[in-house]
């Protein structure tokens, strides 16, 4: 592994199990920004974000999370539910990956990271052969009704290759 990488994903994931393969990673935790206690570092009453496993307003391992960030040296910043968006369908489109919204803040945080000088953690910092890595654990159907909400029209198609393949124009 690279003498210096990049762990980007979910503030308040277990903590323990992420911590020992990326000893050396900077955390940069994302958090949807109607739901982002830990990044304005005060209890939301009301969490509102598309991503609902993420929607907390005061979580149980806000004292853990804070304190990996700060023992890697990393940051904690926000995504819009925009953001979420593009980036679960980024996904899905162009890596034929299917998460939920709250998987994709991760993915948003990394376009972040490239596309904003103001990103709490810019690419600029980071060196050029380091290791970035993105926690996506949840898959899409563990919360589907946000981009189903996006689609225009369900098409259902035979369980056959040479259906799939009609229906996707190959």
């Amino acid at each position: 592994m690279p003498e210096t990488s990049l762990r980007i994903g979910p503030a308040t994931e277990n903590i323990r199990h992420i911590k020992e393969p990326f000893v050396s990673a900077s955390r940069v935790d994302r958090q949807a920004a109607g739901a982002a206690p830990i990044f304005y570092n005060q209890i939301v009453q009301k969490p509102e974000t598309i991503a609902s496993a993420i929607r907390i307003g005061n979580p149980a391992s806000w004292k853990q999370a804070r304190a990996a960030i700060a023992e890697s040296h990393g940051a904690i910043d926000i995504v819009s539910d925009e953001e979420i968006i593009a980036a679960q369908t980024w996904l899905a489109r162009y890596e034929g990956i299917f998460v939920e919204p709250a998987s994709a803040a991760a993915i948003a945080g990394l376009f972040k990271c490239c596309d904003s000088d103001e990103a709490a953690y810019s690419f600029k910092k980071i060196p050029e052969e380091s290791r970035i890595v993105c926690t996506v654990t949840g898959h899409g159907l563990k919360d589907p009704d946000v981009i189903m909400q996006r689609m225009r029209e369900l098409k259902p198609v035979p369980a056959t290759v040479n259906d799939v393949q009609r229906a996707i124009d190959l």
